[in-house]
């Protein structure tokens, strides 16, 4: 009773096959090769669920993407790392397979993830933070992510923590992402210093040598998080924080500062637990997955015939 996941990002697609004990039987990446347009992103994706469906008996898919989504119809309405505006994922992918799909976004169901197999095991609310690239978080409540009403639930990157501070793509100014984001931090260490070529765990490392260049951007990346957390502690009151992304593996240099700079900020309340995640990158994958094995497979199952390639947008 095994299904297929696949987890749909700017730079890889993160694919496997997931047992009944949300264990994955095999797992592997594949570049999403974005640059070569929208069209051929989709058909890598479908190309790569077909041959693992070839490798086993699967009874349904599951697959995240990125950006804003809208789960009930199973469009991605946009994904600008992948070139998507409109694109029907979910009926695509389920009439290459022939199977029940699962259709949802990558943060929320990397909080289903560690909701049921990982750090948020256990708990009734937490929010889970995912901090790389970008900063995003899945609200979980009674082990499943809120999407809002427009399925936009959990845009705490987007957060305006520095008003009138550095422009966002999202067409806003200092934004959490902005200042906190692992490509923030890489960004203003070289901006600060004219040093190009350094990732936030580098300015991590150099910040540790007593570099006070590099020792200000991590602390003010902290600073900044923790800025955006109070808030969404005040307004949710989650029982537990459980980071995630590439930031998650910074150790003591990070979660001990943010903890300390979170309880600071919330004066007349106690700060809840800050934790790492425990499932790393395959978090998405598995989240896509453990959504496959929430369906049903029926044989009404109606899907409608994908335009060929070149209809996109």
């Amino acid at each position: 009773m095994t299904v297929i996941a696949l987890d749909v990002g700017g730079t890889q697609i993160k694919a496997g096959v997931l047992a009944d004990d949300g264990s994955l039987v095999h797992a592997e990446r594949r570049a999403t090769g974005a640059e070569r347009g929208p069209d051929a992103v989709i058909e890598t994706v479908l190309g790569c669920a077909a041959e693992l469906a070839r490798g086993c008996a699967p009874v349904a898919a599951g697959i995240a993407v990125p950006g804003l989504v809208d789960e009930a119809s199973g469009t991605a309405v946009f994904a600008p790392n992948l070139g998507w505006h409109q694109v029907p994922v979910r009926d695509w992918l389920a009439e290459e397979l022939g199977l029940p799909v699962a259709f949802g976004h990558d943060v929320r169901a990397g909080g289903l993830a560690e909701a049921r197999l990982g750090a948020g095991r256990g708990s009734r609310s937490f929010l889970f933070v995912p901090v790389g690239t970008g900063i995003a978080a899945a609200v979980v409540l009674d082990g499943e992510p809120l999407h809002g009403a427009h399925g936009f639930a959990g845009e705490l990157g987007h957060l305006v923590v520095r008003p009138g501070g550095e422009a966002c793509p999202c067409g806003n100014r200092g934004c959490l992402e902005t200042v906190a984001s692992a490509t923030a931090i890489a960004r203003r260490y070289a901006r600060a210093t004219g040093q190009h070529g350094f990732s936030a765990k580098n300015v991590q490392g150099i910040a540790r040598t007593g570099d006070p260049v590099a020792a200000a951007v991590w602390r003010e990346a902290v600073e900044a998080l923790a800025d955006g957390l109070a808030a969404a502690v005040n307004l949710l009151d989650p029982e537990r924080i459980v980071i995630g992304g590439g930031l998650a593996q910074a150790g003591a240099s990070y979660f001990t500062p943010l903890r300390t700079a979170l309880a600071e900020r919330l004066t007349f309340r106690h700060a809840p637990p800050v934790v790492p995640a425990r499932l790393g990158h395959q978090a998405g994958c598995l989240g896509a997955g453990l959504l496959a094995q929430d369906l049903r497979p029926s044989p009404s199952t109606a899907v409608s015939r994908r335009p060929t390639p070149g209809k996109l947008g």
